[in-house]
C-alpha cells in the first residue's frame, strides 16, 4: 500500500488537513480533489475519486458541512480507500482514548482518558475533550471549545469556539438515538 493521501476539498479545512498531514510526516504525496474548476490546487474533481484509487491509498473528506463530510467519508470507504486518523503531533491523545477514521485532531488539542471520538469529526485547534466523554459521528468541535467529563455530543453537532459543554447540556436518550440511527 502506498502512502499517498488525497484530500477532498481544497478550501480552508482542506488546507488545514494538508498541513496536519504534513506535520505527521507519514505521507509521501498529498494532493487535492475539488469541484471548483478555478481551484489551482486540485488535480481533479471529487466525483472522479475512484480513478485515483491506485495512485492514492488514503483519502480524507475535508468538508466543513458535517453531513456532507460523513456522506463522502462513507462513499470513499466503500470505494476501497483507507480513511486515516489525522492527529497533529502537538496534540495530546490519552492512550485509553479512541479516535476513529476520518477524524482530524488539530494542533494543541487534548483528548483525555476513556474518551471516544467517532468517525469524521473535526477537533479544532486547542480544543479540550475531558475524560469519559463520547463525541458521536461527524461533529465539529471548533477552536478552543471544551467538552467536560462524562458528556455526550450527538452526531453532526457543531460546538462553537470558546463554548463549554457540561453535563447540563447532555442530549436526551431520544435525541442521542435519533442522531446515531
Amino acid at each position: 500500500m502506498n502512502k499517498n493521501l488525497l484530500i477532498l476539498g481544497a478550501g480552508g479545512l482542506g488546507r488545514v488537513v494538508k498541513e496536519v498531514a504534513e506535520a505527521m510526516k507519514v505521507f509521501d504525496k498529498i494532493d487535492f480533489l475539488d469541484d471548483d474548476q478555478s481551484c489551482e490546487l486540485a488535480i481533479g474533481k471529487c466525483i472522479n475519486h475512484e480513478q485515483f484509487l491506485g495512485e492514492y491509498s488514503y483519502v480524507f473528506p475535508a468538508f466543513e458541512a458535517n453531513e456532507l463530510r460523513f456522506k463522502w467519508g462513507e462513499k470513499l470507504r466503500e470505494s476501497g480507500f483507507t480513511i486515516p486518523v489525522l492527529i497533529h503531533p502537538s496534540s495530546y491523545i490519552s492512550p485509553s482514548a479512541s479516535v476513529y477514521p476520518g477524524t482530524i485532531v488539530m494542533a494543541h488539542a487534548t483528548i483525555n482518558a476513556n474518551t471516544v471520538i467517532e468517525r469524521y469529526c473535526i477537533i479544532g485547534l486547542g480544543t479540550i475533550v475531558d475524560h469519559d466523554t463520547f463525541i458521536a459521528y461527524a461533529c465539529h468541535l471548533d477552536c478552543g471549545s471544551i467538552v467536560k467529563s462524562h458528556c455526550v455530543v450527538k452526531a453532526y453537532e457543531k460546538i462553537d469556539s470558546g463554548k463549554i459543554i457540561t453535563r447540563n447540556d447532555l442530549p436526551t436518550a431520544e435525541d442521542f438515538l435519533e442522531s446515531v440511527f
